[in-house]
Order: structure tokens, then sequence, then C-alpha cells
């Protein structure tokens, strides 16, 4: 499958914002259950979210987090600051490219990332930024839809996945937890669902 560069999803994702809360919404009630609430209430401090979106997690944090978000599309994010206004949730939102953050090294204590690490080119330079930008001891959170371990229905992702990487650049068949390793995280906590095709993880960077 050929890679998408960053114009080509900003372009493609920019198109997307205006139905996207509507076409996830089936998603996230069948298979999600309450990902976004189990990773945004273990946020703590200085939180960067990475792939921000349309803010669905805005209203999630603990009231005390100082939240930093970005995403790769101006459209997303002019969604993302108009829900963050109806909430009454401060956050900076900007733009920017996961797989190069616009942040000194460690400046969070904390990064979220939910189906996010599925439509970045390199999720393991992604998750190597998110590294770099933690402070020692900092957390990372992430929630996604992985490829799972049963047989049949990995199959069934790879077929699906020529479709929806064509459409959006969104990989279904993606393993994030070796990466953490190797981008020197400890993974503290690694939880599977719907098939394995949902996966949720906590790490920290070591102190």
């Amino acid at each position: 499958m050929a890679e998408r560069g960053p114009d080509w999803l900003r372009r493609t994702w920019d198109e997307a914002a205006p139905r996207y809360d509507r076409d996830i919404a089936w998603f996230e009630r069948a298979l999600l259950a309450d990902g976004r609430e189990w990773v945004c209430g273990q946020a703590a401090g200085e939180v960067l979210e990475v792939a921000v979106g349309t803010g669905r997690n805005l209203p999630l944090y603990p009231p005390e987090v100082r939240l930093t978000g970005v995403d790769l599309s101006p459209s997303m994010l002019d969604l993302a600051r108009r829900r963050a206004a109806e909430t009454g949730r401060a956050a900076t939102l900007t733009e920017a490219d996961a797989q190069s953050l616009p942040f000194p090294d460690s400046t969070f204590d904390t990064v979220v990332c939910t189906l996010g690490l599925c439509g970045v080119p390199d999720e393991g330079g992604a998750i190597a930024e998110m590294h770099r930008v933690l402070r020692p001891g900092g957390r990372l959170l992430l929630l996604d839809h992985v490829g799972s371990h049963r047989r049949f229905v990995l199959a069934a992702q790879r077929l699906l996945e020529k479709l929806t990487v064509a459409r959006l650049g969104d990989y279904l068949t993606r393993r994030p937890l070796p990466l953490l390793a190797a981008a020197g995280f400890e993974v503290e906590r690694a939880e599977r669902s719907k098939a394995g095709i949902v996966e949720r993880l906590a790490a920290r960077k070591a102190g």
C-alpha cells in the first residue's frame, strides 16, 4: 500500500471533519465502551493530546490538568476549539504533525493519543516523539484499534484495510505495543477487547 504523506492526510481529514463525529458514533458505541474515559481519567499535570481531532476527549479530562492538543487538520482543530468553548475546557490547540512535535524535550507529564496512531504514516516515529516530549517518569496513554490476535479476524482486517488506507490513510492491523519498548517506554498496563481489535495501553518513560 502506498504511504500517505502529511499534505494528503491534511486535505483528507479536512474534508472528513464536518461528518467525523457522526461517522464515528456507531464505532465508539460498539467497540470503545469507556475507553476514552479510561485514558483521559488517568491524565495528570501538563498534558499533551496528539491527534486531538474534533476534541471528543476534551470534556473527559480532570479539571485540574493543563491541556495542549495538536492535530494535522485545521478543520478538525476548528471543531475542537468550538467544543472547548462550549464545554468550558481550557486548552491550547495547535496544528502540528505527530511525527515532528513542536515542543522541547521533557515538556509534558502525560501524553494521550486515542484513535490517532492508526492514521500516522510512521507510527514508530510518532511514538518516539511522544517519548521525547515526556518528562522522566511521565506517562503515555493510548487507545486504538489494532490488528487482532485472532487469525480470521486479522484476515478480514487486512482486506478492509485496503479500503481504509486508500480513503483515509487509516491502518487497521498495526500493533503499537511492541514499539513502546523500542522507544524506551516501560509498559504498565495492556488490555485488549472486542476480539482483540481494541487496545488500551499505559506506559511510563523511565525516570
